[in-house]
């Protein structure tokens, strides 16, 4: 499978060792100041840039029939543009807040305790996140992701990062030095917590799982999450 990477930072390196690894080929690495020459010669586009690049690079693949995975997060105010370009394009696009299949597991665990927590109404959720400071959105997308799968299944009706109303949660984000991602939910009563927690130890299973969704969505047409990547539906 030929690969284009769009965004070349930390990630990006990462994606590439893990693709080699498994046999593919790199034909674009982009960064930020350089062009799109190449694209047009992969398989495949796996985006982990920039929040500010994000819709561009996503925009880019679209119109040049390159299946296309994102893993930027930031820019989601133009998600819905881009699910309709793609569908305008008859192109294939994933989207993801994390792509780490331990994460899209803790998601559908996430789901399951919420709904199971919603009838008991002393338990206060509240969220955790801690990443490194390079990251430049907060919270993560991760932890948006988690938020809104306790919307879907509770009595919450949104997330704030400060001061939140009974029917808010609240979301703690740190940004601490070398820390790939941990995202912890707490169900707090004035007797107990219980708490689930997940902690990325390194990049790797962000890159493997953003490989993986690759190598699915060649041959594919729609717009997809890893849900369908890895059969949780």
């Amino acid at each position: 499978m030929k690969i284009a990477l769009l965004g070349y930072g930390k990630m990006g390196k990462v994606i590439e060792r893990i693709a080699l690894e498994r046999g593919h080929e790199i034909v674009l690495k982009k960064s930020s100041s350089s062009s799109f020459e190449g694209l047009q010669n992969a398989d495949v586009a796996i985006d982990f840039s920039v929040p500010n690049s994000a819709v561009t690079n996503i925009s880019e693949c679209l119109h040049n029939g390159i299946p296309v995975i994102c893993g930027t997060t930031g820019w989601l105010e133009h998600y819905d543009e881009m699910v309709a370009l793609c569908e305008q394009q008859n192109g294939a696009f994933i989207y993801g807040s994390n792509f780490s299949l331990g994460v899209n597991l803790f998601f559908e665990l996430n789901d399951y305790l919420a709904k199971m927590m919603s009838k008991f109404s002393q338990y206060n959720v509240s969220m955790e996140e801690i990443h490194h400071t390079q990251k430049l959105d907060a919270p993560s997308g991760t932890a948006i992701s988690l938020a809104n799968g306790i919307i879907e299944n509770s009595n919450y009706t949104n997330w704030t990062l400060e001061n939140p109303n009974a029917d808010e949660i609240v979301i703690d984000a740190k940004r601490i030095e070398n820390v790939p991602g941990t995202h912890s939910i707490f169900y707090a009563s004035e007797v107990d917590t219980i708490e689930i927690k997940h902690t990325a130890h390194n990049r790797d299973g962000f890159a493997l799982g953003s490989i993986i969704a690759a190598e699915w969505l060649v041959g594919k047409q729609g717009v997809f999450t890893m849900r369908d990547v890895l059969n949780l539906k």
